[in-house]
């Protein structure tokens, strides 16, 4: 290790734990709940690292191996050369959507101005062989995301992938591509130059370390950060198989939102995205105010527009409607009635003049809440 700097040090054990064979996320998130540090982990006894609950004999030998420095230093070497920015599991800059996953990578590599995404992200992702539908369809979703405060995430693929990276860098939009390869590399290589876009307002992200290639175990992998990174997932076009259907199904399994464009039923191409809806793991969507819709974000793009009326057209008693939904994600009638002191039909008027003013929004279950 005398080749490294006093600096590098954390950074030395951080890369050297990623890399320990057998030892995948959830092993290593497990070892840092009990060590303090990945150098402690290195340095903890056989017997220590046997209370480490589903460790085993297989994962402690291969921790207790002599570390490949050479290797690692090659590594921060590459790190330092091309200004990567590396993100450790414990590093308060790792995203924290990401983080909640259980099987969220240990360490990612990042290459751009933005480096890690932050507030509210969309995945948007589908087939490798899109129709001009599909890149309709997802060239319309990230127009009508331009003027809000999202990030686009996709995995930088032929097809839809790249229609939404290329549409977000044209928008204005931050957009962060996820690799399934180091970043000494870039997968497709036709998509060298937009690479080269995204890092100006957004990042390439890795969890791979240089010198790794672009192997068909790595795309899936790839996928469950797409997915753990974002708020919800859009599907714009796939058949029933590829990672589009993977990349929902992970959304699905860490909790997140997911929706999907229709088509035709004749179509192969948009199987995938039938499916999705059919059987309930996303819903239907037309267009970028149905997602702003679901994840309830209307309320952020027409916020100018409503505060404008608030205190031009408004009648006293419509305002006290208003204040009474302010900062409220949706409120019930009778819970308006009540906390209003108005009568059914007075509130029931009440509300439907702000619905004709587009203020309020009536939702399912007799819910309303500001546009």
């Amino acid at each position: 290790m005398n080749t490294i700097t006093p600096n590098d040090h954390d950074l030395f054990y951080r890369i050297a734990l990623s890399r320990v064979e057998h030892i995948g996320p959830v092993s290593a998130q497990k070892l840092l709940q009990r060590f303090e540090s990945p150098e402690a982990i290195f340095k903890a006894s056989v017997k220590e690292l046997s209370h480490v609950e589903g460790l085993g004999n297989a994962r402690i030998k291969s921790i207790r191996k002599p570390i490949d420095e050479q290797a690692v230093v090659k590594e921060i070497a590459f790190i330092k050369k091309h200004k990567i920015t590396p993100c450790f599991w414990s590093d308060d800059a790792y995203p924290k959507r990401l983080k909640n996953c259980p099987d969220a990578p240990l360490m990612l590599f990042s290459k751009g101005n933005l480096l890690m995404p932050s507030g509210k992200n969309v995945a948007i992702v589908g087939t490798r062989k899109n129709t001009d539908y599909g890149s309709r369809m997802t060239e319309e979703l990230v127009d009508g995301l331009k003027d809000t405060d999202v990030n686009i995430i996709s995995g930088l693929a032929y097809g839809i992938d790249a229609v939404a990276h290329r549409r977000a860098v044209q928008c204005g939009l931050p957009t962060f591509a996820v690799l399934a390869h180091g970043l000494d590399r870039i997968y497709p290589p036709l998509h060298k130059s937009l690479a080269k876009d995204i890092i100006i307002n957004g990042a390439l992200i890795t969890e791979y370390p240089s010198g790794t290639n672009p192997d068909r175990q790595n795309f899936p992998l790839r996928n469950r950060i797409v997915a753990g990174l974002s708020e919800v997932t859009v599907v714009v076009e796939t058949g029933l198989k590829g990672g589009a259907i993977i990349t929902a199904k992970l959304a699905t399994g860490y909790n997140r939102e997911v929706a999907a464009f229709p088509g035709r039923v004749i179509d192969a191409g948009s199987a995938g995205c039938n499916y999705l809806v059919k059987t309930h793991i996303a819903q239907l969507i037309t267009c970028a105010d149905d997602l702003l819709d679901m994840m309830n974000w209307q309320q952020i793009t027409h916020k100018k527009n409503v505060q404008a009326k608030l205190f031009t057209c408004l009648s006293t008693t419509e305002m006290e409607i208003v204040n009474l939904l302010k900062d409220q994600d949706a409120m019930h009638i009778d819970e308006l009635m009540i906390r209003s002191g108005k009568n059914n039909s007075t509130l029931a008027a009440l509300l439907l003049s702000l619905e004709f003013q587009n203020i309020v929004k009536s939702l399912p279950g007799k819910r309303y809440r500001l546009c």
